[in-house]
């Protein structure tokens, strides 16, 4: 349970774009609720369904399902898949998408379908939304029909602050 807890923190700290307050969040207890959890020992899987709400500290995370998939010979999260109305918050932050993939192996957290963050009052938007967790940085691709959007506000409440 407790590599869950932390797999769970690293997709919550997508929305804090980098910011050190992930750290402090690891230590703080998990709290999931949801309608159903259905766990499977053969498939390596714990499965909540339903009104899904992580919350860890100061940061939250909401899906319609969210997987947990183990592996090896420790039962080491492979990875944390949250689906359907994917919405990510810590403070004035927010992170949000139609579904979001934690590999804890490459420390990357992937979002998808219609991703966007918000910070304050400035927004990013594409295709796909990775944010490498160890390289406190993120890459923002575009779709043949749609391009990255990003609106900053200079001199806003966001300055300085990490990306």
């Amino acid at each position: 349970m407790r590599r869950i807890v932390s797999c769970l923190a690293l997709l919550l700290a997508l929305a804090t774009a980098g910011h050190a307050a992930q750290g402090n969040a690891n230590k703080e207890p998990l709290k999931i609720k949801s309608d159903t959890l259905n766990t499977d020992n053969e498939k390596k899987t714990a499965t909540f369904e339903g009104k899904v709400v992580a919350r860890q500290g100061d940061m939250t995370l909401y899906a319609d399902r969210l997987i947990v998939s183990y592996s090896g010979p420790n039962n080491e999260v492979s990875q944390v898949e949250a689906f359907g109305n994917v919405r990510i918050v810590q403070e004035e932050r927010q992170a949000t998408g139609a579904h979001g993939i934690y590999d804890p192996k490459l420390a990357r957290i992937i979002l998808d379908g219609n991703p966007k963050v918000v910070s304050g009052e400035d927004v990013v938007t594409g295709r796909i939304i990775t944010y490498y967790v160890n390289e406190q940085r993120s890459v923002v691709t575009s779709g043949p029909k749609e391009r990255v959007e990003a609106v900053i506000h200079p001199g806003g409440k966001n300055v300085g602050a990490k990306p």
